[in-house]
């Protein structure tokens, strides 16, 4: 084979690799995106539930406000309020958290080490 021949063939190799390579991460990245806003998609319906459920309480509370008829009553009622919304709302935060974990490591992992194992089949 002269050196032409071999070369030529040599760069087209490398071009098939590295074509290869370029799509394999092509696909990694579209896979990731889609991972990445069927996730968000899921912390928005949680964000929206958990609204849902903020604007009843708040509903239900200025409605057991309207009934009372002593200071005392009016402070038993708004104390317990606060200390269930407080609960609810760090039970909500706690939840939002995790999801947004959850979302995070599912885009970003296969990503990592598909890039990794796209640039450096070493690895």
């Amino acid at each position: 084979m002269d050196m032409t021949t071999k070369t030529t063939a040599q760069a087209k190799e490398a071009y098939g690799k590295m074509s290869a390579a370029t799509t394999e991460a092509a696909d990694l990245i579209k896979n990731s995106y889609s991972t990445a806003v069927k996730g968000v998609q899921e912390y928005n319906n949680k964000l929206l539930e958990f609204t849902q459920a903020n604007a009843n309480a708040a509903y239900n509370f200025a409605q057991n406000l309207s009934a009372v008829q002593s200071p005392s009553a009016f402070a038993e009622l708004s104390t317990e309020y606060a200390r269930k919304q407080i609960e609810t709302l760090t039970e909500q935060t706690r939840q939002l958290a995790a999801l947004a974990q959850k979302v995070t490591l599912a885009t970003t992992e296969p990503l990592k080490s598909g890039i990794t194992k796209v640039f450096n089949p070493a690895h």
